[in-house]
C-alpha cells in the first residue's frame, strides 16, 4: 500500500521536476516593469540625490530638515543592541562599522511620523561604503545595510 502510494505520488510529481529541469515557460508579468525606476528613484525624488543640494520650494514644504539622528546598531553575533545619537556631519564608529550623517529629514506636518536620513557606512576593514543612501525609520528593510554582522537602522531625526 505504501509503496503503491510513493509510486503515484512520485508519478504525480514528474511533470513539475521536468519542468524544474527544463526552467519552465517564464509567465509574463501584468504590468511592465520600467529599468531603472524603483523605489530608490522615488525616494531620490522626494529628498534628492545628493543631501547637500538645497530644497526645492516643493520639499521645502514637504519636509523639515533635522540637525541629527537617533540610529540603533545591532550585533548579529552577540545580539546586543546599542542607540546612538550621531549629528549631521558626523562621523563615529559603531563596533568596526564607521557611521556618517549626512541629512536627516522628517515629514514637516509630523516629525515623529517618519525620519528619512542619508548615510555612509562602511566597515573599517574595507576600502569602498557598505550602504550609501536614504534609509527610512518607518521602513529600515526597504533600503538597508548589507553587512554579515551587524545591521544599522534609523530610529528618529532629533530636532534638539
Amino acid at each position: 500500500m505504501h509503496r503503491r502510494l510513493g509510486l503515484t505520488l512520485a508519478l504525480a510529481l514528474l511533470p513539475l521536476a521536468a519542468l524544474a529541469q527544463d526552467g519552465g515557460d517564464a509567465m509574463p508579468l501584468e504590468e511592465p516593469v520600467e529599468e531603472g525606476l524603483g523605489l530608490e528613484a522615488e525616494i531620490e525624488g522626494l529628498l534628492g540625490s545628493d543631501p547637500a543640494d538645497t530644497f526645492t520650494e516643493e520639499q521645502a514644504a514637504r519636509f523639515g530638515v533635522a540637525g541629527a539622528a537617533r540610529l540603533r546598531g545591532l550585533d548579529t553575533l552577540t545580539n546586543e543592541v546599542s542607540d546612538f545619537t550621531i549629528a549631521v556631519g558626523e562621523t563615529l564608529r559603531f563596533e568596526r562599522l564607521i557611521v556618517s550623517l549626512e541629512a536627516c529629514r522628517f515629514p514637516a506636518e509630523s516629525p515623529e511620523a517618519d525620519a528619512y536620513a542619508f548615510l555612509r557606512i562602511r566597515d573599517e576593514r574595507d576600502d569602498t561604503d557598505r550602504f550609501t543612501g536614504w534609509m527610512l525609520a518607518s521602513s529600515p528593510a526597504l533600503s538597508a545595510l548589507d553587512h554579515p554582522r551587524y545591521d544599522v537602522w534609523v530610529l528618529s531625526c532629533t530636532t534638539d
